[in-house]
């Protein structure tokens, strides 16, 4: 049994570090050699981990060997180049070792006087997020986890600001008897809207649902009448077909009749930094708050979420929290702009990964990775099979046939491991769902995957 190191002997960590960083540079040396999915016998070596609580210490480098010998078998190579589903990003090589250094810090961001560096690095961070998305300069921001919690921390925002309008403290009083809200979603709304909604207590069922059109665009000539207590929720990037609102018409009906606009951008309002795409986003500018994440683009390692709000103090109104001990400083505390106290100082990996891609870095991410997805278009289109959006990004939807016989091609190709698409159905009809969204992705990636996808598309029709 090992023996307990010694309290704040700093040198017992080393062993265990050493190991760890030449496992995980192994790791990344050889994952473009790999299956995207792992085999059974890796999946069946899990069973290692279930084991009673151990009765005394471990040595921390045995820990890590055990860890990377049957828990790296079994993960799926999201960091690679040829993994294609949900709206998952690689992580940029800054933002992977700034991570590294994160971890060493263990800094916690609640107020700046836990951590002036990581407040700093964070406060850095939003403005040049802001910038990229050419969204209005004084916006306050805050990072959290994902889209699902900045669109929560966005709406419990909303919520605030328009009942303080119709005069309700909802921070004293709560939702009981509370003037009522009126949503407005679109038919295409992504489920973490819905969930955010439910968080908040609006829930997800008591909205109005706006039609949208065969791309899943929300029509604007559809829209409710609004007024001071109604929220409009609007989509930069579907997460099937990669469409967007029409942010101008929305947000100039909505503001016309006093109607806050939010902004779900997971994704796609990143958009806005590439000359090539930024007419994709026009308008998007005008609305209240934004969503978004930075762990699919541009490629920030998990977690990362980024939420921005037009009113700076509706946003630390809805997300104080005070104690007696938690006394914030004149500037900028993060505590008080997200709904976590304790946070790790996710922002110096946001920091680090948009410094190492600069303005042009950024751009041709996102020029790189939609080419990546009208490539798999055009192939699959001309082998014969039926691509069903336009793609105007990252997002590319086909079909093989009946549902059946897509399910089929679907469940062949993760089996097969070159590569890795999920399934949707999209206005009904089944679809394989391709969305390229890492940097590691390069032609030849492609080409292996798309070369894979037809052979088992045409193994699976024969």
């Amino acid at each position: 049994m090992a023996a307990n190191p010694r309290v704040g002997n700093q040198h017992a960590s080393e062993p265990a570090l050493q190991l760890a960083a030449e496992r995980a540079y192994e790791y990344l040396r050889t994952v473009e050699k790999r299956n995207v999915t792992p085999k059974a016998v890796a999946l069946a070596a899990l069973e290692g981990f279930h084991e009673p609580f151990p009765e005394g210490p471990s040595d921390p480098a045995d820990v890590i060997r055990m860890l990377d010998e049957l828990g790296a078998p079994a993960t799926v190579a999201t960091t690679g180049g040829r993994y294609f589903g949900f709206v998952i990003g690689g992580t940029l090589p800054a933002s992977l070792a700034a991570g590294w250094l994160v971890n060493a810090w263990d800094q916690n961001t609640a107020l700046r006087v836990m951590s002036p560096a990581a407040a700093e690095i964070e406060d850095v961070a939003l403005q040049w997020v802001g910038e990229a998305l050419g969204l209005p300069g004084d916006c306050s921001g805050g990072l959290v986890t994902c889209a699902t919690t900045a669109n929560f921390t966005a709406l419990a925002t909303a919520r605030q600001a328009l009942l303080s309008r119709l005069g309700w403290n909802v921070a004293d009083d709560g939702m009981f008897g509370a003037p009522p809200i009126h949503v407005v979603v679109g038919q295409e709304v992504h489920a973490a809207v819905l969930k955010a909604l439910n968080l908040v207590g609006f829930g997800s069922k008591r909205v109005s649902v706006v039609e949208a059109d065969g791309q899943g665009r929300m029509r604007a000539d559809k829209l409710p009448r609004m007024d001071r207590s109604t929220i409009v929720c609007i989509q930069a990037g579907n997460v099937n077909t990669g469409a967007f609102d029409p942010a101008r018409e929305i947000c100039e009906r909505a503001h016309e009749q006093g109607a806050w606009v939010h902004v779900d951008g997971a994704f796609g309002l990143w958009a806005a930094a590439s000359p090539k795409y930024k007419h994709l986003v026009d308008g998007f500018e005008m609305a209240d708050s934004w969503a978004m994440d930075a762990h699919k683009w541009p490629n920030i390692n998990y977690d990362s979420g980024i939420v921005l709000v037009r009113d700076g103090a509706a946003l630390r109104a809805a997300m104080t929290i005070s104690a007696a001990y938690l006394q914030p400083g004149a500037q900028r505390e993060g505590m008080h702009h997200a709904p976590e106290a304790s946070r790790r100082a996710r922002g110096v990996e946001l920091w680090a990964g948009l410094k190492s891609l600069g303005r042009a870095g950024l751009a041709q991410l996102i020029e790189r990775t939609c080419e990546h997805a009208q490539r798999f278009a055009a192939g699959l289109r001309e082998a014969g099979f039926e691509i069903l959006n336009d793609v105007v990004i990252n997002q590319m939807l086909v079909s093989f046939g009946s549902a059946e016989r897509t399910l089929e091609v679907i469940r062949r190709v993760q089996e097969d491991g070159t590569c890795w698409c999920g399934g949707t159905v999209w206005q009904g009809k089944t679809a394989m769902r391709i969305s390229v969204s890492s940097w590691a992705t390069t032609n030849a990636d492609v080409e292996k995957s798309l070369a894979a996808m037809i052979r088992i598309a045409r193994e699976t029709v024969a």
